[in-house]
């Protein structure tokens, strides 16, 4: 007997990004993999994005979705938000700002899941682009297969890459809205330390991320950010959590040195 198809949530939380927001919810309706929930958490945005979004999923007549505009607090109060009410296998997040690197990339995390039935989590690679020339690439984040001693020098999966089932969340927990900038970093440190989840480095660009972010628009932001990693790193018991902070800012050095 056929297998039934993996349904596929991806997430998106959106505030006032008119200008980004119709680049990424194409990238989602023009994936070669067709089992997909698009979710999108408006905060309440004063701009025109919910228009734009509702114009672009008319235009593909894309009905697996759902909208919802509201106040909340914040990113992640968004995105816990879009995790409770998705009805999809594989939860996955695409920011208002990023976009997949192709139209194949859903596909292709699905086909590692359907490899095995035990697989908690599929990531893969980053790239950050420049705002306003996307086909310049700023810094790539490269992964690899995990070991749980990597956290203790500071290095995660990254997050915008990173597709888990569902039932991890349910097991595990949402964000913690305590965090404002780091609460993903707090999240992969609190599911994969000490865990026995079962994750897979899928070696392609999986997202495409513009720069200018929440953690890293500013250098203040950066500090602020500095700190709360190293809060993410207190809670979940991580030794000598400055030390990881250091490492972890430090190994984002050869990032920007692109092959």
């Amino acid at each position: 007997m056929e297998k039934k198809s993996i349904k596929v949530s991806i997430i998106t939380a959106t505030y006032n990004s008119e200008s980004t927001i119709e680049s990424c919810v194409k990238s989602v309706l023009e994936q070669s993999y067709s089992n997909i929930e698009y979710i999108i958490i408006d905060g309440d945005s004063q701009d025109d994005s919910v228009q734009v979004i509702a114009r672009v999923f008319k235009e593909y007549e894309y009905s697996d979705s759902c909208i919802v505009s509201e106040r909340d607090k914040g990113i992640y109060d968004a995105l816990n938000k879009g995790i409770k009410i998705a009805t999809g296998d594989i939860v996955g997040f695409l920011h208002s700002d990023d976009f997949f690197s192709d139209n194949c990339v859903i596909a292709k995390i699905v086909d590692e899941f359907k490899k095995d039935d035990d697989l908690d989590g599929v990531f893969g690679d980053l790239e950050y682009v420049n705002k306003y020339n996307v086909e310049k690439t700023i810094r790539k984040w490269k992964g690899r297969d995990f070991d749980s001693r990597l956290l203790n020098f500071g290095w995660m999966p990254a997050h915008p890459t990173l597709f888990l089932r569902k039932e991890v969340y349910l097991n595990y927990g949402f964000f913690d809205l305590s965090f404002k900038i780091s609460a993903d970093y707090e999240f992969i440190l609190r599911i994969f330390n000490k865990s026995m989840l079962r994750t897979r480095y899928l070696p392609i660009v999986m997202t495409k991320m513009r720069v200018g972010g929440a953690s890293n628009g500013s250098l203040n932001n950066v500090f602020k950010k500095s700190y709360e990693d190293y809060m993410a790193l207190k809670l979940n018991g991580i030794s000598f959590p400055w030390l990881t902070v250091f490492l972890k800012n430090v190994s984002k050095i050869p990032q920007f040195f692109i092959n």
